[in-house]
């Protein structure tokens, strides 16, 4: 991003370093792993990194009300058996505008990165006041020039 006049892309503020859980990950353990990196939800991908899924605090929640909750042994449910299937995503082309404009009409916290169905990253509401910041610095001041018709 050195040209001032350049509007970033999801490719450009994307989190490529991502949390993901394959489908057959035990949900217990997608559970600790979300506690423990304090992130409130991550893609899910198959065995040739293609996104099937997103696994949310919320659908997590869903655990609580399930025999496997109760169970002494937790190795019965799955990622799959809790993940939304249903979940919005960014083109890596996208711009900031665009993606602004959908964090502010949606509840959606996250965009995964998508091309051809291959997870290439992540942008949050935080990578975008990041390229905002960016933006922000490159941008070039306005002179302003004094009003010559207004009184002395």
């Amino acid at each position: 991003m050195t040209d001032p006049r350049h509007v970033p892309t999801a490719r450009d503020i994307m989190t490529h370093a991502l949390v993901s859980f394959r489908p057959e990950t035990n949900i217990f353990e997608a559970i600790k792993k979300l506690v423990d990196r304090r992130i409130s939800g991550a893609p899910v991908v198959d065995e040739n990194g293609q996104m099937v899924g997103m696994l949310s605090e919320l659908d997590c929640l869903n655990v609580l009300a399930s025999d496997e909750f109760y169970d002494d042994d937790h190795s019965g449910s799955e990622v799959s058996d809790y993940m939304s299937t249903a979940y919005a995503t960014a083109a890596p082309e996208v711009d900031i505008y665009w993606l602004a404009q959908h964090f502010l009409r949606t509840p959606v916290r996250r965009f995964p990165v998508v091309e051809r169905g291959q997870l290439l990253g992540q942008v949050s509401l935080s990578d975008v006041l990041r390229g905002i910041e960016e933006m922000r610095k490159k941008r070039t001041p306005r002179k302003h020039y004094p009003d010559y018709r207004a009184p002395a």
